[in-house]
């Protein structure tokens, strides 16, 4: 009874930790979701987007017309005399009365209340060739954020294939230096019973001491890709549990899927030069006039009577009597506006723009050389690793089987360490040539997926 009862609590111990472990697993895709969410420049560019997207509206708001009220109330004297003026900078005051024949000191509050309406409401396409540009703007935003986070996902994967690598290794020079500790017993013991001679044991440890800095230096590295994978999640360093075994089994392999109108990369470059067109477009508005509708209500107040001409006694120091709207005027106007030199500078700008956009076109173009190349290459890079991959299989199980071979005889006393320390190199040498074909079978994936603009072909 009470051993049904043991055996069931370690199992259930057993799927616990099993469990535990599993969720200790940081996977690629979590990476994938980490680094999009945390790193500093998906964020900035992403941020840029945003902010794109309010100018486009502030461009159409642009379109209103412009409706200003104003208000003033003020104190002061309105001796007038008769002369030129001009308010350079609007530094004249609108002070106004009578040129009268002396100085005098008469005060009062006067007021001032005006509503202007201002629209340039025709101007050749001025206005809604602002919005296009706007557009534009926000659409080479929103593709540059769209190419970041597609540039970073594959860094990431490929920062994590790099760890699981790594991982593979170290664990694989862990192996050796752990042979290698076995046969320095073996021969320790074999050297103490007098069956061999003591200077196979100084070779045993020589060789010990050899894997053991090898793996060192695999931890080592294995440390540094951990450190690169952090910082391109935009995390603290921290020690990765990583998943190496979907690298063990050969990846679901995609069909020739180059679509370059929907490659993250090239979209990029074509909003570049969609927006140096529209900027053109825009520039060439500005050679035409624009027709502006005004509307203006005035109405003022005054502390001077009607009478102040003949008769300088005739105003109030009330302020009521000068703020009180007393005479009030309109204006409505339609107008045209047009610079005759505007034309023979804008040009220089349009054709400045027309070059802007035909060199970014040539920068598409060699982008989309440069990724065709690539796209080319990748199947290359996937067909010769999914044949060392097929192959390392066979070079494992031969050295493994030579190891072991040795190893009893060895034992036995029918061979030599030096012909043990041999197999263990050829074996430790087909198990590391193993763990990079694995990894470079979805190094090679992840390289076509990155030249065919599409991460979902890397599929694990």
């Amino acid at each position: 009874m009470w051993s049904k009862k043991l055996l069931l609590l370690a199992l259930c111990s057993f799927i616990t930790g099993k469990y535990i472990y599993a969720q200790q697993v940081f996977t690629l895709q979590q990476a994938i979701d980490t680094a999009v969410a945390n790193y500093g420049t998906i964020k900035a560019k992403q941020s840029y987007t945003a902010a794109s997207n309010e100018q486009v509206k502030q461009a159409r708001r642009d379109y209103l017309p412009n409706f200003n009220i104003s208000a003033q109330q003020d104190y002061g004297t309105i001796n007038g005399q008769n002369g030129p003026l001009y308010g350079f900078g609007g530094l004249a005051a609108s002070s106004s009365g009578l040129p009268l024949d002396h100085q005098n000191w008469n005060a009062a509050f006067g007021a001032l209340y005006l509503t202007n309406i201002n629209w340039d409401f025709f101007a050749f396409g001025r206005a809604k060739e602002k919005i296009k540009t706007a557009v534009a703007a926000a659409t080479q935003n929103d593709k540059d954020w769209q190419q970041e986070i597609f540039r970073h996902k594959i860094k990431v994967a490929a920062a994590y294939l790099n760890l699981v690598a790594a991982k593979q290794l170290t664990r694989s020079y862990k192996d050796n230096m752990d042979r290698a500790d076995t046969i320095r017993k073996v021969v320790r013991i074999r050297v103490l019973n007098h069956l061999i001679a003591g200077v196979d044991s100084s070779q045993a440890n020589a060789e010990y001491s050899s894997a053991r800095i090898t793996y060192t230096k695999a931890k080592d590295a294995e440390q540094e890709q951990g450190n690169q994978l952090a910082q391109l999640l935009g995390i603290p360093v921290r020690d990765f549990e990583v998943d190496t075994e979907f690298v063990k089994r050969i990846p679901n392999l995609p069909g020739d899927s180059l679509d370059e109108s929907r490659h993250p990369v090239l979209q990029w470059y074509k909003s570049r030069i969609a927006l140096a067109d529209e900027q053109a477009k825009y520039s060439k508005t500005f050679y035409y006039p624009a027709f502006s509708l005004v509307g203006v209500l005035q109405t003022r107040g005054s502390g001077f009577g009607n009478g102040y001409a003949s008769d300088q006694s005739d105003f109030s120091h009330s302020y009521w009597d000068g703020v009180k709207p007393t005479r009030s005027n309109y204006l409505i106007g339609l107008g045209v506006t047009w610079n005759l030199s505007q034309p023979f500078r804008i040009s220089k700008q349009v054709k400045a723009q027309e070059l802007t956009s035909k060199g970014l076109q040539y920068e598409y173009e060699l982008a989309d050389q440069q990724i065709k190349a690539q796209y080319a290459l990748s199947d290359t890079k996937l067909q010769n690793a999914l044949s060392n991959f097929r192959e390392v299989p066979v070079q494992v199980k031969a050295a493994s089987d030579a190891y072991l071979q040795k190893t009893v005889l060895y034992k036995n006393g029918l061979t030599n360490l030096v012909d043990l320390t041999q197999a263990a190199y050829v074996l430790i040498r087909a198990q590391t040539d193993r763990d990079i074909a694995y990894v470079n079978v979805w190094q090679a994936l992840l390289l076509k997926a990155a030249a065919a603009g599409d991460f979902n072909i890397f599929s694990y």
